[in-house]
């Protein structure tokens, strides 16, 4: 660029082409501005490239005012002018511009339509969509991208199927909205479609399918994708080796995420983001805080879901006196704004921690509406406190945020069963049903050979559950003959002390930890997954198991993963 500076005599053309270097990337508004008020005899590229450069920037105001001035207007203009406006959420500004432009084509629709999506607007989307006489992909596409926000993912298929042309963001669209509407195995049957049709994935796509073997704990499909790419230019992608990370962070694979974490030769803010958080899931706090100061020495400026990593390594580690301090730093020192994330793992860190009434405390000062996630986390410290005052406090405030929360009234109930306040539990489950507010049901998990799969308590459905109970009363002569006593409190029942071991000795995830043992052979570790938070009977019995097969079991709740090995689990017992 300075040769080209240095140069007497300069064309527009050179000068505009100069200019479309800024274009490329935020941060450089004042040189372009200074490159573009020496250009001699400007034109309208000049001004269309200047006007993106304003966009780029986020400075609104002054690409109107440029706009203003321009002598000549093409359609360029317009179009500049109108992408601009939506993609900074200023719809109305886009429509007034949009309704008085003298000629349109198909790139205004697409910039409208895709700007209606962008601000929730589906209803004027599908309205423009209707009546525009070109309809190009990106209209499609964003078309489809709005039904799968909403969740509509019948009518994004229905109109997938219409589509007389697709092109590979058409595809990474309907992939990723299946993975984000929780339906992750037909985000990868239509990944491998798109492969069968000779369409090359891209990050996006690879990014969609890597999440959704982590939402199904699919691993050897994880793996095979890595096989997959290992020879294509994508693996070298910061994007996708950052979902490899994820995807084995999630699947309880650390060793592999840490592996691919180091041969990564670029590495940008999510990349360190997505290892500290793993650290931090698997209950590794001191190297997850370690690697967030490797992070700062490395230049790599933290942003706020840096911090979300940091709160939770703290939290799973009770270090509670240094989680307050990263939580004052992230303001203080590097100016990050506060989000309902940081509050929910502050409130988690001070409630796990008995501190109950600071966490209500803090609640009170919180600069915006607590998020339901706020109270039900609180709820959880209730039951595991048995803070009855603060748990019936938490529900009120959970329920009238939303009315139908099953966990505010299972919580609670929970509660009451811990203090044996029962008819205080049936009053609660007599108005759910009244109510017609379903409990989510908890479920455990485990792939055995590519295949899920899935237990509930008490089930009676899997075709070897015979050989599971067998192994399962197995398991419990033994353990009780090393010491093992049944935690009642796990069992929310008002029934007898010998029910209730029935009861527990069939939950979810002992059903799969059994089912794991004969299925699994000896020196691989049995992974197992749930969809709730581990419970303490299960978590004592893993121990004792662990011990008594001499296996490394692994399980993965909501909060973390649990290492169980040698009668110990990774947790420390706090989590």
């Amino acid at each position: 660029m300075e040769v080209f500076l240095s140069m007497k005599k300069k064309t527009t053309v050179t000068w505009n082409s100069i200019l479309a270097g800024f274009t490329k990337k935020p941060g450089k508004l004042e040189e372009a501005q200074n490159l573009f008020d020496e250009i001699p005899e400007p034109d309208t590229v000049s001004y269309n490239t200047m006007l993106a450069c304003y966009f780029k920037n986020a400075d609104v105001e002054a690409a109107k005012k440029l706009f203003d001035r321009i002598p000549v207007r093409d359609i360029a203009t317009w179009n500049t002018m109108i992408s601009g406006l939506s993609q900074n959420g200023r719809m109305d500004e886009a429509k007034e511009l949009f309704c008085v432009m003298p000629r349109r084509n198909y790139v205004t629709w697409n910039a409208m339509i895709s700007g209606y999506v962008d601000a929730g607007n589906m209803e004027l989307a599908l309205e423009l969509f209707d009546k525009a006489p070109i309809k190009g992909v990106v209209a499609w596409t964003s078309i489809i991208t709005g039904y799968m926000r909403r969740g509509n993912v019948e009518l994004a298929e229905k109109t997938f199927q219409e589509m007389p042309e697709k092109n590979f963001v058409t595809w990474n669209a309907m992939i990723a909205g299946y993975v984000e509407n929780g339906r992750g195995e037909d985000g990868l049957k239509l990944f491998k479609k798109m492969l069968e049709f000779g369409i090359q994935p891209s990050p996006s796509s690879l990014s969609s399918v890597l999440l959704a073997c982590s939402n199904l704990s699919m691993l050897k499909l994880g793996k095979q994708f890595h096989q997959l790419m290992h020879k294509s230019p994508l693996y070298s992608d910061t994007t996708v080796g950052t979902s490899f990370i994820s995807m084995y962070s999630k699947c309880g694979v650390l060793g592999d995420a840490c592996k691919m974490f180091v041969e990564m030769s670029r590495k940008d803010v999510v990349t360190w983001n997505a290892m500290i958080s793993g650290y931090a899931q698997y209950g590794v706090s001191d190297k997850a805080l370690n690697l967030f100061n490797d992070m700062r020495n490395n230049g790599i400026k933290p942003d706020w879901i840096t911090f979300v990593g940091v709160l939770s390594a703290c939290n799973h580690a009770g270090l509670v006196d240094l989680g307050i301090q990263y939580f004052v730093k992230m303001q203080k020192d590097y100016g990050i704004k506060l989000k309902p994330d940081h509050y929910t793992c502050m409130i988690d860190l001070l409630g796990r921690a008995g501190k109950l009434t600071e966490a209500v405390n803090l609640i009170t000062k919180m600069p915006f509406e607590p998020h339901p996630a706020i109270y039900g986390t609180l709820l959880g410290a209730c039951r595991i406190h048995k803070n009855l005052e603060v748990a019936e406090f938490a529900s009120e405030k959970l329920l009238n945020l939303d009315p139908t929360s099953p966990a505010a009234y299972v919580q609670l109930a929970n509660v009451y069963a811990i203090k044996n306040k029962w008819e205080s539990v049936s009053k609660v489950r007599k108005f759910m049903k009244d109510n017609n507010v379903i409990k989510t049901p908890g479920y455990s998990w485990i792939e055995i050979k590519s295949v899920i799969h899935e237990f509930r308590s008490g089930d009676r459905l899997h075709p070897e559950l015979d050989y599971i109970h067998e192994k399962l009363k197995e398991l419990e002569k033994k353990m009780k003959l090393a010491g093992y006593v049944a935690d009642l409190e796990s069992s929310l029942h008002d029934v007898g002390e010998e029910q209730k071991e029935e009861l527990l000795l069939w939950h979810s995830e002992k059903l799969a930890i059994a089912f794991g043992l004969i299925k699994v052979p000896f020196g691989i570790p049995i992974t197992i997954f749930k969809n709730l938070r581990v419970c303490g009977d299960c978590h004592r019995a893993t121990k004792f198991i662990s011990v008594i097969e001499n296996r490394e079991i692994v399980v993965r709740d909501t909060t973390r993963f649990h290492r169980f090995q040698n009668g110990k689990c990774s947790c420390g017992d706090y989590w």
